[in-house]
């Protein structure tokens, strides 16, 4: 993901909208989004809101960030939207407004907004709304220019093996419907889909098409806290328990390369695990939650330096009303004939 941005970044693209299911949420607005972690560690407190409005569930929480891009040296905008718990209804609104920011700032063939959305193996091919949403794509009323959508493919649906929820052979065939390109891609192979990332950042910014990438890859755990895998898929929870996490076979790899040492692996590592215990324990100090640091759509900026409390006169001065009105209410002189 932070590929496609940087990529895209680098491309022109200014401010990109996000949509996500809740799996792995916490991990984008972190890690992808930088949003400050103590911020987030508050939202595991029971800790009273400092401010007015409504909360949700720390996994369906949207959230705005304007940061710069190390990578490429340029300011980029990142707003995840907020989602319930109903998979994919989330991509509409994401399109919806990606669509308006591109009308309010001139930007008519994508080049500086665009947005992202990510799925999950069996909801992509099984909700209704992404076949709906895919349609919307090339209609000129409604297209956003091209959508990169990245599908964590975890070859199951909470307990259901892929023969038995889809009569397609991929999860992404429905993609098939506007001709996009279609990148399945091993999620065990970082470099690999680092490779599809780069296409597809380049594809869209080239063709204004949306584009998708089939990360196929594994659930480690269970569906959610109480669901034991090994009950319903016990031959592949006995691969998954046997395989090495992707981090741990990669950093192998590149040692074995010689490309890094293992005490630089573990330094990093380190130092990651204080970012996030020193994030920790300034959490702890905190006494209120703000649900602002949580809003997904800020309208400052939105509208480019216009007040949006200031609109444009929109009256008719009477004499005009009265000149249509009788226009229209009296026939024309050689009607009769």
């Amino acid at each position: 993901m932070k590929q496609v941005i940087d990529v895209s970044t680098r491309l022109g693209v200014e401010s990109i909208i996000m949509g996500m299911p809740h799996r792995g949420r916490l991990n984008v607005v972190a890690n992808v989004c930088r949003k400050p972690l103590h911020q987030l560690f508050t939202q595991f407190a029971a800790l009273e809101a400092e401010d007015d409005g409504s909360g949700d569930v720390k996994y369906h929480l949207g959230t705005y960030i304007e940061r710069l891009n190390r990578v490429t040296n340029k300011n980029i905008r990142l707003a995840v939207c907020a989602n319930p718990s109903h998979l994919e209804a989330v991509d509409p609104v994401v399109q919806g407004k990606c669509r308006a920011e591109q009308f309010y700032r001139g930007d008519n063939e994508g080049k500086k907004v665009m947005s992202l959305l990510l799925h999950g193996d069996a909801a992509f091919a099984g909700q209704g709304v992404v076949f709906e949403t895919m349609h919307l794509s090339d209609l000129p009323a409604y297209t956003t220019h091209g959508t990169i959508h990245i599908v964590v493919n975890n070859q199951i649906g909470f307990t259901t093996d892929p023969r038995h929820s889809r009569s397609s052979a991929y999860c992404t065939d429905v993609a098939r419907v506007v001709n996009a390109p279609i990148f399945h891609v091993n999620g065990d192979n970082p470099e690999a889909v680092m490779h599809v990332c780069n296409v597809a950042a380049e594809w869209r910014a080239t063709f204004h098409k949306d584009v998708v990438i089939d990360i196929v890859s594994y659930r480690r755990n269970g569906h959610n806290e109480i669901d034991e895998p090994m009950f319903t898929q016990p031959l592949m929870y006995q691969k998954i328990h046997n395989t090495k996490p992707v981090l741990e076979k990669y950093a192998d790899q590149l040692i074995t390369e010689g490309v890094v040492t293992a005490a630089e692996v573990k330094d990093v590592k380190d130092k990651y695990e204080k970012i996030c215990e020193d994030a920790y324990t300034q959490a702890k100090q905190e006494t209120h939650i703000k649900f602002k640091d949580w809003l997904d759509s800020p309208w400052s900026g939105f509208f480019e330096g216009k007040d949006p409390l200031k609109m444009s006169p929109t009256g008719v001065v009477e004499e005009t009303l009265v000149h249509i009105g009788k226009r229209f209410s009296s026939p024309p002189p050689n009607a009769a004939e």
